[in-house]
């Protein structure tokens, strides 16, 4: 019988959140020159900050902010020197992770329990990563006397803001790039908070520069003729066409974009512990993981006794309030999200496959959706074709290897894999042939700042962490 908890908000005194913020440029808080826009709490749809839109103007004071910063200051530190900064970043970062993963939860509507044990310690670890790396350049295998590119203008999504931020700065910082960062116009709260860390840490002026706004805002920064280097985690739409903007450019890039993944579970496979890797895999932050395991391919024999313990170990999962310790399931991070979910989720329906959702009550306000998984489906589907990026699952069956295979890569993608077997040979088997950047062999969604992480085919190219991630940042960079 389950356990009822009583409610366990997390406080948010901890967070002082203005009314109003400005753009990041220089070292400093200042104005924009366009027009405003909300940032609300997609949990209560509360207007949490009014956000300064950054327009092209905006955008060029930054980009020639990061240029100076980079001529007189950055370029000129030593590693050991820039080493510093990142450490004393890292070390603020777990200072005042709370503070970070509270602001981050209202923003996104993710839970706390993800922000406050996920997403902060992963940010601590990467800029301790990558200030370990700074002053050894030279040894890395990078070249005699490894380059930085210069100015690297950064793009980050709505689904791991603060995290896709360190993703981003950490090893830009530590390659001697300087930086000018753009956050999702959903959730810009914990970017404009890390500019307040760059202050506290005594960062010279104009190394971080972060401007708010929306597409647009990301267009100007794309199309700047002075950024040396774009990275871009997002769609594999927008990434199409930052690619071709930046075509004939002497610009290079790091695409990190959609994806489609498939998450096999053999019959040899420990099921508790597969299990658990399911739901890890599609209902981690409400599906909004670009390499979510969000198709499931079960080999014949054991599908009827996974299916049965995955709805009754999804009906153990709590929806609600981010905010509240005992929350698994968060909001959807916009109406507009919610209402791809909701299309893709009903075109399911349409094409004859079987909806299963968890029952459970969903607040009056907010955007919501409860756990789903479809069975009967086919490739055929749309389901499971295109990436829906909430906590809907697509349920296949296989009965070899080489079926399983020829299903998990038939896909524009080709981002994450997992494999659920008892045999390490049929593991290694598995991985050599699937075409996809990251392969989790009896886990799933598992990050470190020393593995690299990227895709193939419509999942981008370059990647991030590791050696190849400060690679990406200098010159003579694959990416």
């Amino acid at each position: 019988m389950p356990f009822d908890y009583a409610p366990a908000p997390e406080s948010r005194s901890i967070v002082d959140i203005k009314s109003s913020y400005g753009l990041f440029i220089g070292g400093e808080f200042v104005d924009g020159s366009g027009s405003a826009f909300k940032s609300i709490s997609p949990a209560s749809e509360e207007v949490l900050a009014e956000i300064a839109e950054a327009t092209a103007d905006d955008v060029d004071r930054a980009v020639r902010a990061a240029r100076q910063a980079h001529t007189r200051v950055w370029s000129k530190l030593p590693g050991s020197e820039r080493a510093k900064y990142l450490y004393r970043i890292a070390r603020i970062m777990a200072e005042r992770s709370r503070e970070f993963a509270v602001l981050e939860s209202l923003d996104n509507g993710k839970p706390i329990r993800e922000s406050r044990d996920v997403d902060l310690p992963l940010v601590s670890q990467w800029f301790f990563y990558y200030a370990g790396w700074a002053d050894k350049l030279s040894y890395a295998g990078l070249g005699p006397d490894p380059r930085a590119l210069g100015v690297a203008g950064q793009i980050i999504p709505w689904n791991f803001p603060i995290m896709m931020l360190a993703w981003k700065i950490a090893p830009a910082l530590a390659a001697g790039n300087t930086v000018v960062l753009k956050p999702a116009e959903t959730t810009p709260l914990t970017a404009l908070l890390f500019a307040e860390v760059c202050q506290q840490a005594d960062l010279p002026p104009g190394v971080v520069n972060i401007v708010t706004g929306a597409g647009s805002t990301g267009q100007a920064l794309v199309d700047h003729a002075d950024v040396d280097k774009i990275a871009f985690t997002g769609s594999t739409a927008v990434g199409k066409a930052i690619a071709r903007s930046i075509a004939g450019t002497d610009k290079v890039a790091t695409l990190e974009l959609g994806g489609k993944a498939a998450n096999i579970v053999f019959d040899d496979a420990p099921l508790d512990q597969a299990i658990e890797g399911i739901v890890r895999g599609i209902f981690f932050n409400q599906g909004h993981v670009c390499c979510a395991g969000s198709r499931l391919l079960v080999q014949e024999n054991v599908y009827d006794e996974v299916l049965e313990r995955l709805k009754r170990r999804m009906s153990t999962l709590r929806l609600g309030d981010p905010l509240d310790k005992n929350t698994d399931i968060g909001a959807i991070n916009s109406a507009e999200q919610l209402a791809r979910i909701t299309a893709l989720s009903d075109a399911g329906d349409a094409e004859g496959a079987e909806r299963w959702s968890v029952p459970c009550d969903l607040p009056d306000n907010g955007f919501w959706f409860a756990p789903t998984i479809f069975t009967g489906v086919t490739q055929a589907h749309r389901i499971a074709r295109e990436e829906i990026f909430g906590p809907v699952l697509s349920v296949l069956t296989f009965r070899t290897p080489s079926e399983a295979i020829e299903k998990a890569n038939n896909t524009p993608y080709g981002l994450s894999a997992g494999v659920w077997t008892d045999k390490g040979s049929r593991i290694l088997a598995m991985a050599d042939r699937l075409r996809a950047g990251v392969v989790w062999a009896n886990t799933f969604n598992q990050f470190d700042p020393a593995s690299p992480f990227g895709g193939y085919k419509e999942s981008g190219y370059g990647r991030e962490g590791g050696k190849p991630g400060l690679a990406a940042y200098l010159e003579g960079s694959p990416a």
